[in-house]
């Protein structure tokens, strides 16, 4: 057992804690974020086949990712929780069950993911070359899926302790491995230079990430298990299963699964709504959809930092903390994504022409930017104070907020826009904003109801 008072989380100025935890997170999403890019930048210098086919196995991947969401969200708040209490014993059980329980997960998924993707791509296309391309890039993805689940485990239980800049580091290593080895592997000549590669095609930019994530768990598992940080793990104690642990492993984060698995279907209906417009609306949604991932990491690494203060603080039994961490995130939240909403109402031409030249999808996407990133302040919102149900384990209000505004708001508002009304494409991006106003108020609804607060798992 360690002493509650030696954990530095939960004692000094609680601001300084929170933005000394976040902003190595922050950065490392936004490097991963980064990444994603050049990566189908390499890939869109093979063909426009190589594109769709990456893209659609993308589309298919998420299915198994809800897996990994779900044991890695019970994660959080069982290791928060046990290391804010002091119990190192059980912390250290908690991360070893992560690890292994997560790893026998991913080889059931991955066993039955190998036998149904072909028909599931076909699905989607029939076109060969794209077939061929999204076989050549999925079946060695498939293949590591044990590594990638353990890999993230291992980032969320360093986070979970506190610390936060060893897998920031960990994933600066593995996206600039991955940025160097994709050219190499992809091209039969490195691009803008003489240099042979191996000319793998997509398959080479799959073995880049594949070798990259690989490299990520190595190194984080040897900190681990070295016991070089906080905890040290057992390596025989990753050969035992403890129900006990496994159980709410499956259970806690299962609304957090749903809710992904909802959002993706959401997000895949409302493409199809969108596709209605013509091709260059599709493209202005599809340049949205990164320009917002990119505008939401800062979000994403503020409210991983206050679920860890969050959930070690409710372990300690100091709800006070856990409440003031939660309504600062929201404030830091709101704050960040409001200066960015600024720069998008007076520069949304100068955003767009970042990732096209085309003045059509240009013109489309100006108020698609204008509309779409003041509703990252309704986001940060209502995520800031989420961080309470991700600490303690409360996760239901996220499946609740989710299915209410994603399928109870905005669709309706789509199908009335696109199918009856006939409206024009400026009625899409306002459904988005809908939908954030109604999550906002339920987040608010079941903060306010405080089941979070006596919680505990």
């Amino acid at each position: 057992m360690e002493n509650i008072e030696d954990n530095e989380l939960l004692q000094g100025d609680l601001k300084k804690n929170l933005l000394r935890i976040s902003l190595p997170t922050m950065f490392g999403f936004v490097l991963q974020a980064v990444y994603d890019i050049v990566d189908m930048i390499w890939v869109g210098r093979i063909s426009a086949s190589a594109v769709a086919g990456v893209t659609i196995f993308s589309t298919v991947f998420w299915l198994v990712s809800v897996l990994n969401e779900i044991i890695g969200s019970s994660s959080i708040s069982l290791i928060t929780q046990s290391y804010g209490k002091g119990d190192m014993e059980r912390t250290q059980k908690v991360v070893e069950q992560t690890l292994t329980f997560k790893a026998l997960v991913a080889i059931v998924a991955a066993i039955i993911m190998s036998f149904i993707l072909e028909p599931l791509l076909g699905f989607f296309t029939t076109d060969e070359l794209v077939l061929k391309a999204a076989l050549d890039y999925g079946y060695i993805r498939i293949f590591f899926l044990p590594i990638m689940f353990s890999s993230y485990s291992v980032n969320t239980a360093l986070r979970c302790l506190g610390d936060t800049k060893t897998p920031m580091k960990i994933m600066i290593v593995s996206s600039i491995l991955n940025i160097v080895l994709d050219p190499i592997f992809m091209f039969k000549t490195i691009p803008g230079t003489n240099i042979p590669g191996f000319n793998m095609g997509v398959f080479g930019a799959a073995l880049a990430t594949v070798i990259s994530t690989v490299v990520a768990f190595l190194i984080g598992f040897y900190i681990l298990l070295k016991g070089k940080n906080k905890l040290k793990i057992n390596f025989k104690g990753l050969f035992k299963l403890n129900w006990e642990i496994d159980k709410k492993l499956l259970t806690i984060g299962l609304p957090t699964g749903m809710e992904v698995l909802m959002r993706n279907l959401s997000g895949i209906i409302i493409l199809k709504f969108v596709s209605s417009y013509g091709t260059n609306t599709v493209a202005a949604t599809g340049i949205g959809t990164r320009l917002f991932s990119f505008a939401f990491m800062p979000i994403v690494g503020i409210v991983m930092g206050a679920s860890t203060i969050v959930g070690q603080s409710l372990g300690a039994e100091d709800l006070e903390r856990a409440t003031d961490t939660a309504k600062f995130a929201a404030k830091v939240n709101v704050i960040m994504m409001s200066i960015i909403s600024i720069i998008s109402l007076l520069f949304p031409d100068k955003i767009m022409k970042i990732f096209i030249d085309d003045i059509n999808v240009i013109a489309i996407g100006i108020p698609m930017v204008r509309i779409l990133t003041p509703s990252l302040i309704l986001a940060g919102w209502a995520m800031g104070l989420g961080s309470v149900f991700s600490g303690s384990g409360h996760n239901t209000p996220f499946l609740m907020s989710s299915l209410i505004s994603r399928w109870g708001v905005q669709m309706p508002i789509l199908f009335l826009a696109t199918n009856i009304l006939k409206l024009p494409v400026i009625f899409v991006w306002l459904s988005f904003f809908a939908a954030e106003i109604a999550e906002i108020i339920i987040v608010l609804y079941h903060y306010n109801k405080g089941v979070w607060k006596i919680k505990r798992v």
